[in-house]
C-alpha cells in the first residue's frame, strides 16, 4: 500500500476481531512508532503494550466504560514522558513536547497499523489517573493516547470532511 492509500483506508474502528495481532506486525507498528519525530530526539513518551484481558478491562473502564478497548487484542498506551522533554526544554517541555511527541508516535503507529492490516481508534477520552493505574505508570508519565489495535470485525464508510478551502488558506506577504 502506498503512503496516501493508508491515509486515504484509515478508519477509526470499534469492533474487533477475537484473532491474534502477529508479533511481527505487532514489532513494525511499534518500530514505526520509534520513527516518528521528536523535539530535540527526545522520544519523550513510552508505549504501554496491554494485552490481558483484566489490565484491557481496566482500561476500557478508564476510558469512560468504551468497551470496545477490552475487545481489541492490544492496546498500546502512549505516555509522555515529561521530565525527559524537561531536562531540556524546561516547561515548555514537560507541558507541550513531551505530548506532541506521544500523540506524533501513536499517529505513526496507526498508520503503520493500517498499513499492516490492522484495525485501529484513537482513545483519547479517559481519565488520566485510572489510565496511569491501569498501565502502572511511574510518576513523570502522563497518558496521552490509548491506540486499540486489532482486526477490524467492521467495515465503516469514510466520514466527510472538510473542504481543503475551509482548513487551509495561504498566507499574504508580510508588508
Amino acid at each position: 500500500m502506498d503512503y496516501f492509500e493508508v491515509i486515504r483506508k484509515r478508519r477509526s474502528i470499534r469492533a474487533f476481531q477475537p484473532r491474534p495481532v502477529e508479533p511481527e506486525k505487532l514489532r513494525r507498528v511499534l518500530e514505526a512508532a520509534d520513527l516518528a519525530p521528536s523535539a530535540g530526539n527526545l522520544q519523550a513518551y513510552e508505549i504501554l503494550v496491554a494485552r490481558d484481558g483484566e489490565r484491557k478491562r481496566a482500561l476500557a473502564q478508564a476510558a469512560l466504560g468504551q468497551a470496545f478497548v477490552a475487545q481489541a487484542p492490544v492496546v498500546l498506551g502512549f505516555a509522555a514522558n515529561r521530565s525527559r522533554s524537561a531536562a531540556k526544554y524546561g516547561r515548555r517541555g514537560a507541558e507541550l513536547y513531551a505530548l506532541q511527541d506521544a500523540t506524533i508516535a501513536c499517529a505513526y503507529a496507526q498508520l503503520a497499523a493500517t498499513a499492516e492490516g490492522l484495525a485501529t481508534v484513537w482513545v483519547g477520552a479517559f481519565d488520566d489517573d485510572a489510565v496511569a493505574e491501569a498501565l502502572d505508570l511511574p510518576e513523570g508519565l502522563r497518558p496521552a493516547a490509548l491506540l486499540p489495535l486489532g482486526y477490524a470485525a467492521e467495515e465503516p464508510e469514510p466520514t466527510p470532511r472538510r473542504s481543503l478551502e475551509e482548513i487551509a488558506r495561504e498566507l499574504p506577504p508580510r508588508r
